[in-house]
């Protein structure tokens, strides 16, 4: 059961992270195209963390019950 849990737990971060992270550039490329400087660094940094979160999800998916 908790390595049903994990797993379950390990795809939804994964997934969230995916979207977090396609959200990121597109609020990157919105930035780029009004040269919005804020807006670019904003979706820039977004987009690092949501490949952060996809990362640390498989590293924690290779967790031993």
């Amino acid at each position: 059961m908790l390595a049903q849990a994990i797993a379950l737990f390990t795809k939804f971060a994964i997934v969230g992270g995916g979207l977090w992270c396609v959200w990121g550039v597109i609020t990157l490329a919105g930035g780029l195209k009004d040269h919005n400087g804020p807006q670019t660094q904003a979706g820039m940094w977004q987009a690092i963390g949501g490949g952060m979160i996809i990362a640390a999800a498989a590293l924690f998916s290779q967790v031993q019950i």
